[in-house]
Formats: C-alpha cells, sequence, structure tokens
C-alpha cells in the first residue's frame, strides 16, 4: 500500500518562503506523476502543480512564477518550493501521486500566509 508523507507546512508572513516535501513509500516503483493540490475553506480542491517522472510540469496561473515543483525519482519525493507568498495561498496542501490506475493522497499539510 503506497503511502504519501507531506512535511514543511507552517505559518509565514506574507512575501515569504516555505518548502514542502511529500515521500512515497511502500512502492519499488517510480510514481508516475507527483503533485501538489491546495483547498481553502469553502473552496474547491484545486491543483497547484504537477510534475511527472520525466520532469514536465504544470502549473496553476495563480502560482506561476512563484512555486517551483521538483522531484526525486530515485527517493519517490516531490518538492514544492513556495516564494512571495500570499495571504490567498492559504489552504491545506495535498500530495498526490498516480501510479497507474491508482490515484494516492497525502493526508495534507496546512499552509498559513499572514502577518
Amino acid at each position: 500500500q503506497v503511502q504519501l508523507a507531506e512535511s514543511g507546512g507552517g505559518l509565514v508572513q506574507p512575501g515569504g518562503s516555505l518548502s514542502l516535501s511529500c515521500a512515497a513509500s511502500g512502492t519499488r516503483f517510480s510514481i508516475n506523476a507527483m503533485g501538489w493540490y491546495r483547498q481553502a475553506p469553502g473552496n474547491q480542491r484545486e491543483l497547484v502543480a504537477l510534475i511527472t517522472s520525466d520532469g514536465i510540469t504544470n502549473y496553476a496561473d495563480s502560482v506561476k512564477g512563484r512555486f517551483t515543483i521538483s522531484r526525486d525519482n530515485h527517493k519517490n519525493t516531490v518538492y514544492l518550493q513556495m516564494n512571495s507568498l500570499k495571504p490567498e495561498d492559504t489552504a491545506v496542501y495535498y500530495c498526490k501521486g498516480e501510479q497507474f490506475p491508482y490515484t494516492y493522497w497525502g493526508q495534507g499539510t496546512q499552509v498559513t500566509v499572514s502577518s
């Protein structure tokens, strides 16, 4: 059973930076696509960034130029570097992994951007 474990959330002031990481365990195989989604209170869960095992990335327009997603295939770990954070980035951030035909989710980590 694949499990995803996120770390790195917290409280940061506007304009600050945070780094998230998500490690997959329970599999000998590379996770095909890994990514980050977020959900703010009252909102639907939305894509933040996604990266394939080949390194192809996709970002939400709202985070382009501020967030960078990367991964270490050997460790089955995905990272999200978040810079120039804004209050509207406040949400629970979830890690997602896709290993056909299955989809896995982490438990979520809170990111709060506030002064």
